[in-house]
């Protein structure tokens, strides 16, 4: 049968019903349908008038009243026999709802005495839900019907979403909670899975749960958004899986970028044996993996946001293997082989195995299916701008990704240009003749700056690398203009910026300015930061003869990485590039305080911190070094030049021990002077720049009859030149 007719055959009655309907809200009274006294003029529009909305009953019964709401009071009705006060006003707010009187809806359903029907609702639902009652404790209270649980249900959501379009989101939240809180309270296992068959709540409970952590979001309540996405998750909602996985991402996104730390789960929450999370990243790496997994199992349909959060998720917690198994696993059909490989080549990169990075991208590179590859050749001239053996590779790729970019995009052509600069760099370190170098060098800043002019806004990376090259080139005072430069860029973020500025005074003899450069980087640093800035203090404190001082921050140095040691052990994951350098600067630390031992010739402490540096790596040349300068302090020349022998097969391009065995066979005779100058030249290859070999080169032509003293002259200048625009560690 039509609606229509269906209306019009039982108008009258329906007519009569709302009208007595909407009296009894004006009375508070409960209505039974064979009540046959009408009236002209709904009280429940006299309740309007009052507070200032006008409706006409008749206006809105005929005009606006659908089929739906027409049927639900007639179910009402017909269910229990009579339409009490509550059920009244949700079914006329309902209507001022669809009508778009959102404020007159909002005054019907504050009306409505909530804690008194959530109570009603938790007991008929409990009950509901039980098989064995005993009929007199179903007797003991009368039980709501589904239908006007629903009813109510709705107009409590209904109410939620009225304050919601009128800006009181924390209200509009209190009043969708409530809905989730009575169903919780009175099926704490959940719902059954034949609950949506029973009645429509199944629908309003979605709604709900969907709604809650949104509202909380717009109140400005990060933590009771994150407590209502663990309450839609974690509780049997029976949601449908589309629900389900909007709220899974949802929640993912709010734990990663809303800066609110979420509590820990509570132990209700946590099940033995299963992964709880630390922390926000961990909870939501769980639920990026969940989302994958059931993409994976053809569940759900691909969206690749979810790979995009993951990996920005597994990239900030270090686990950047992890991240290239979740790519490897992914059909060919979702992520093309360029973006594949170019993932998988910046994973490995981050994990620090550079040669798979580069043969995952000269893979790629090398075929010509991709002709479009300037964000893989930018990457593939980065990895062989830190790796020597690959320094001519990487210029190509480098030139290649300039000519592909033809100016399109300036910023990436600046970039392009700084990769190509830092590798004309390294290129003319490699070079050995002067004029040679001297004309790279020259290349190097022309490049550099090109970059700089390019940048629309200043670049720290490039900055960093322009100021790198005037300070190695000694050309210190506009080193120490781009230094300054950074470190307004970086606001004083990374401590790179601070030991580059601190190196470049100390190379102009500004010894109290750089450890006062230092002492406002400690200020502003955290204690796991703190380590290179504290060695750089300790040589700042050698420098100007202070060697207790040293002595002191070494030893501060030293308890710090003692103590962060052993807050990884308790379980504190820190990034495992970051473990790493860690490791790597105690046992340089080490080594550091056993040569200010020597010079103070404190021999047993020297030898403690030797070794201490062995039980962390016995293969070091570094530490065979100090112990060979142990034994020439002590005169044992012999066992220095052994030392000396060992560290070089070690590390043979250790520029210190090349000098100082040159300078011991010097000492001892007996060997060629060509043996001894070729000691001296390959340290000069590695560091043109190193005062000591200079000079013992001077001394070694000066000894040598068939040198001329010119020679000599000019390597005693070059010395004494570097020496006096020397940083205290090397710039690089």
């Amino acid at each position: 049968m039509a609606v229509k007719d269906w209306i019009n055959k039982r108008g009258f009655h329906i007519r009569g019903g709302f009208q007595k309907m909407m009296r009894c809200i004006w009375s508070g009274q409960q209505l039974r349908v064979d009540d046959t006294n009408a009236s002209s003029e709904s009280l429940a529009t006299r309740d309007y008038s009052v507070s200032g909305y006008s409706s006409r009953a008749g206006e809105m019964v005929e005009t606006k009243a659908d089929s739906s709401n027409i049927e639900e009071a007639e179910s009402s009705l017909r269910e229990s026999g009579y339409l009490n006060y509550e059920e009244a006003r949700a079914l006329l707010g309902r209507l001022e709802y669809q009508k778009g009187n959102i404020e007159g809806a909002l005054h019907v359903f504050e009306g409505i005495d909530v804690s008194a029907v959530t109570s009603k609702m938790k007991v008929t639902l409990s009950r509901r839900c039980e098989q064995n009652r005993r009929r007199s404790e179903s007797e003991a209270a009368p039980a709501m019907s589904m239908h006007a649980i629903s009813l109510l249900l709705e107009a409590i959501f209904l109410k939620a979403k009225s304050l919601q379009h009128l800006g009181r989101f924390g209200e509009a939240a209190q009043s969708c909670k409530i809905i989730l809180e009575t169903v919780e309270s009175a099926l704490p296992d959940g719902l059954p899975d034949n609950f949506s068959m029973d009645c429509k709540l199944q629908e309003i409970l979605n709604k709900a749960v969907e709604l809650l952590p949104e509202l909380w979001k717009l109140a400005g309540d990060p933590q009771e958004a994150i407590l209502s996405y663990r309450r839609a998750l974690l509780y049997y909602w029976n949601l449908d899986t589309g629900t389900k996985v909007k709220l899974e991402k949802e929640f993912a996104v709010l734990l990663l970028y809303s800066g609110a730390e979420a509590s820990p789960l509570t132990l209700r929450a946590q099940m033995e044996g299963s992964f709880v999370p630390r922390n926000n990243v961990e909870e939501a790496i769980l639920l990026l993996l969940i989302l994958l997994r059931k993409f994976l199992l053809k569940r759900i349909g691909w969206d690749p946001s979810i790979l995009d959060h993951l990996a920005f998720a597994l990239s900030v917690s270090g686990e950047l293997r992890a991240l290239a198994h979740q790519v490897e696993e992914l059909q060919p059909e979702i992520m093309e082989r360029k973006e594949q490989y170019r993932t998988l080549a910046l994973c490995y990169y981050g994990e620090g195995e550079e040669i798979i990075a580069l043969n995952l991208l000269r893979n790629l590179l090398n075929s010509r299916d991709n002709p479009d590859c300037v964000l893989e050749l930018l990457l593939a001239s980065k990895i062989c701008g830190e790796n020597m053996n690959y320094i001519e590779e990487g210029t190509t790729w480098a030139r290649k990704a300039l000519v592909g970019l033809n100016g399109r995009c300036w910023q990436m052509v600046s970039k392009a240009n700084c990769l190509l600069g830092v590798l004309l760099s390294a290129q003319s370190r490699m070079v050995s003749s002067d004029s040679q170098r001297n004309l790279q060098q020259s290349k190097t800043i022309e490049v550099l700056e090109t970059a700089e002019k390019l940048m629309k806004e200043s670049d720290p990376y490039i900055v960093f690398h322009i100021c790198l090259e005037n300070a190695e080139q000694r050309k210190l005072d506009v080193a120490l203009h781009y230094a300054k430069q950074l470190l307004k860029l970086e606001a004083g973020s990374n401590v790179k910026g601070y030991v580059l500025l601190a190196r470049i005074l100390s190379a102009q003899k500004r010894f109290v300015d750089a450890e006062t450069v230092i002492n406002a980087a400690l200020n502003q640093t955290g204690k796991w930061d703190q380590g290179e800035l504290l060695r750089t203090k300790a040589k700042l404190q050698i420098a100007q003869g202070q060697l207790k001082n040293a002595v002191e921050t070494y030893t501060h140095l030293l308890a710090i990485l003692q103590v962060q040691h052993k807050s990884t052990g308790n379980g504190k994951k820190l990034l495992k590039t970051k473990g790493k350098w860690d490791r790597g600067l105690e046992m340089e630390t080490w080594h550091d305080l056993a040569n200010v031992y020597i010079s103070l010739s404190q021999w047993q402490d020297a030898e403690v911190c030797l070794s201490k540096s062995k039980a962390i790596s016995p293969f070091s040349a570094t530490r065979w070094y100090s112990t060979g300068i142990l034994n020439e302090a002590r005169g044992l020349h012999q066992e220095a030049l052994r030392s000396y022998k060992k560290a070089l097969d070690v590390n043979p391009t250790h520029v210190p021990s090349l000098i100082s065995t040159a300078c011991i066979l010097r000492q001892l005779g007996g060997q060629s002077m060509p043996i001894v100058r070729s000691f001296l030249m390959d340290a000069l290859r590695l560091d043109r720049t190193n005062p000591a070999a200079w000079y013992n080169l001077g001394l070694l032509y000066k000894a040598d009859v068939s040198a001329s003293a010119l020679e000599a002259a000019e390597c005693f200048e070059a010395a004494a030149v570097l020496e006096e625009s020397a940083p205290i560690e090397p710039f690089r």
